[in-house]
């Protein structure tokens, strides 16, 4: 595990831990958080000028940031990586899980392999999970804090099937669940637990099939455009400031009304 900051203090402003967050949809949750007025400690499993770039727009902000990197996969660096992002600036009051992969190619549902099913769902739900249950544990112990939240990233494929994307969706679909579980978990501790689910989102991941739902999105989208990762960013600040103070457990599609079903 590397790091990258601008100079880490102990901070009175609140704390978001953002995975995958070096660019696409994990740079415009963090800008947007940061905007909210949150540090931020940015993670990804690469470092390099994408890296650099979201840590000095979100200086811009005036706020304080640490890049730490950290495979999400590697279960037996969750404990490290926690403490680390913890002693960043003695305090997590958000985790939001971006971090994920793709399927490394568009296959039929009947050909899908052991071995690309097993890494898609190890970084997507199997690492994403034990994160989350590394935060949880550090949250419940450091009980007392106002508006803590763990806000998931999952995909319009925790509902859409794709055949040719399975254990994408099996994977983000799983998510739904463990949103409903650490809900319940954490609930007495006031730490809210959210999902949201993006749709086509414009962003290096979905550069190749842009031409492919060009005609999806002006006809199943109301807003007639792909979405963007300010979108994302904008509906993880208000989850996380606390603008819905009542719930948790609670799916937000940020989709342009893709999901809803229609005649």
């Amino acid at each position: 595990m590397s790091e990258t900051a601008l100079p880490p203090v102990p901070s009175d402003r609140p704390v978001a831990l953002v995975t995958g967050g070096r660019r696409g949809l994990g740079r415009g949750i963090a800008l947007s958080l940061a905007q909210a007025g949150f540090d931020i400690v940015l993670n990804d499993v690469v470092e390099d000028e994408e890296t650099y770039a979201t840590i000095k727009a979100l200086g811009a902000f005036g706020i304080s940031a640490r890049f730490l990197r950290h495979d999400i996969g590697d279960i037996e660096g969750h404990a490290a990586f926690v403490r680390a992002a913890a002693a960043s600036f003695g305090r997590i009051d958000c985790l939001v899980n971006n971090a994920g992969i793709q399927v490394p190619r568009r296959i039929g549902l009947l050909e899908v392999g052991a071995e690309e099913f097993d890494r898609v769902v190890n970084i997507n739900l199997r690492g994403t999970f034990f994160l989350t249950q590394e935060i949880a544990r550090w949250m419940r112990a450091n009980d007392g804090r106002d508006r803590r939240s763990i806000i998931s990233i999952t995909s319009s494929n925790a509902s859409l099937a794709s055949t040719d994307k399975a254990a994408y969706c099996l994977a983000k679909s799983a998510l739904s669940m463990m949103t409903a579980l650490f809900a319940l978990e954490l609930g007495d501790h006031n730490i809210q637990v959210y999902e949201i689910r993006p749709g086509l989102m414009a962003t290096d991941m979905t550069a190749m099939v842009r031409e492919k739902y060009a005609n999806y999105i002006a006809e199943n989208t109301l807003f007639k455009r792909w979405g963007e990762p300010d979108d994302v960013g904008r509906a993880v600040a208000a989850l996380a400031t606390g603008a819905i103070p009542y719930a948790s457990g609670e799916i937000i599609n940020v989709d342009g009304g893709m999901h809803i079903r229609r005649l």
